[in-house]
């Protein structure tokens, strides 16, 4: 994101065009969408709501937008061209926002909303709603002779979800601090009904952080109440080995219904994951490690690595490869750790610093060869490369305790009294 980007307001991107990375225009801007939370806290921005060829609408999530400057929008080229469908928990900010009679805190007065400004979270690709445009006075064509003053979000009453009732909205606006992990185990604990209203309510990347943390039977349980099409795209915002796990649990139309619905691309990889045994370095793998060609520098796998979106585990190293660069691979040349990247100059070359002592992984290693693999290594990852030589993935540390934990163990309590339990051999 252009660094002297601080404030944005969204009058200013209505009908903005949107470009990939090659300067091609994919389409204009025609809202935006946001979350709005309990009490006084400013909005989240979701993404865009993007119209593309055919009149078509679709949803470009804000982690996929690189850069807005000078009355456009870049994207990472990468766009799910389904029609955008509006959740229950969000709103659209040109249509539902603005020319909204709302209150100021101070004093009571009644303003309209003329516009809304935004800004990018510090250190984060997160986007928040924090100023609003109001003007004193009537509505209509007279609200045009009274005041006009920028206010924090947090100064005026209308916007904000309140503290009570119980539906989904709130219940998930009171989530939204949670980890996928602690979200997960609240969710489990609901009502089959209320846990269905709240994977309905969820935003699709959210809703596959959660479901990748749930229990098998609760994963198909949520799966199999939503449309096909959602179901499709929440598979897809799915790390690529969790969603073979979810979808090798599902009968065999239904599978191929959802991999038929996916992208060509993303079925693939579910197709290529689910061709292997599941307790063996191929069933347990990633398909999307940091690949990175020989000439690529430090500086550019340093940018990789600080990716939001990375496990700790699997930014803890980079694959240098050569091309194609999506797995799977050109010739696999081994792999530079994170530490060796903070050692060396920005411009050393990757190639000149990669590590090869240690062999990888083929994909029918079993489940305690890898285990002992990353154990007698110190290892959080390792690649899994075939008999030509070409990358396929990467196995990660938290996918092989998945498997070798108790199935019920996501089921466990992990606070204070637990780990006294423990200590006293309870």
């Amino acid at each position: 994101m252009a660094g002297g980007v601080a404030r944005i307001f969204v009058s200013h991107l209505a009908g903005a065009p949107v470009f990939d990375p090659n300067g091609d225009q994919v389409g204009r801007v025609r809202d935006l969408v946001a979350m709005l939370r309990v009490g006084r806290r400013p909005p989240r921005v979701l993404g865009l709501v993007v119209e593309v060829i055919g009149r078509r609408r679709i949803f470009l999530p804000m982690t996929r937008v690189t850069g807005i400057e000078s009355g456009q929008v870049i994207t990472t080229g990468v766009l799910n061209v389904r029609r955008f469908e509006q959740r229950p928990t969000e709103r659209l900010v040109l249509g539902e926002l603005l020319d909204r009679r709302v209150t100021l805190v101070e004093g009571g007065d009644q303003v309209t909303v003329l516009d809304v400004a935004m800004r990018q979270l510090p250190a984060r690709r997160d986007w928040e709603i924090d100023r609003v445009f109001v003007r004193r006075g009537g509505g209509g064509a007279l609200r045009r002779k009274g005041e006009t003053l920028t206010v924090e979000w947090s100064a005026v009453t209308g916007f904000s979800l309140e503290e009570v009732g119980q539906g989904a909205e709130n219940l998930v606006a009171t989530f939204e601090q949670m980890r996928p992990a602690d979200l997960a185990n609240a969710l489990h604990h609901l009502t089959p009904k209320r846990r269905a209203e709240v994977a309905v309510a969820l935003h699709d990347d959210r809703l596959a952080d959660v479901l990748e943390e749930l229990p098998e039977d609760d994963q198909i349980e949520i799966l199999g109440k939503l449309k096909a099409e959602r179901a499709a795209d929440v598979l897809e915002a799915m790390d690529p080995d969790d969603a073979a796990d979810l979808l090798s649990e599902l009968p065999e139309d239904e599978k191929e219904r959802l991999l038929t619905l996916m992208r060509p691309d993303d079925a693939a990889d579910m197709r290529r994951l689910l061709a292997y045994e599941e307790r063996t370095a191929g069933g347990l793998m990633t398909t999307e490690p940091i690949v990175l060609r020989p000439d690529a520098t430090v500086a550019d796998a340093l940018a990789r690595v600080r990716q939001q979106d990375l496990s700790p585990a699997l930014a803890a190293q980079v694959y240098v490869c050569r091309p194609p660069d999506e797995t799977p691979t050109g010739k696999f040349l081994g792999t530079v750790h994170f530490q060796r990247l903070l050692r060396d100059p920005p411009f050393t070359l990757v190639s000149a610093i990669v590590d090869t002592d240690l062999e990888p992984l083929p994909p029918d290693t079993p489940l305690r060869a890898v285990t002992s693999h990353l154990a007698a290594y110190n290892l959080v990852a390792a690649p899994v490369v075939d008999d030509s030589g070409s990358l396929l993935g990467a196995v990660t540390v938290d996918d092989v305790l998945d498997h070798l934990l108790p199935e019920d163990w996501r089921e466990t309590e992990f606070g204070p009294e637990a780990e006294r339990e423990v200590a006293h051999g309870a």
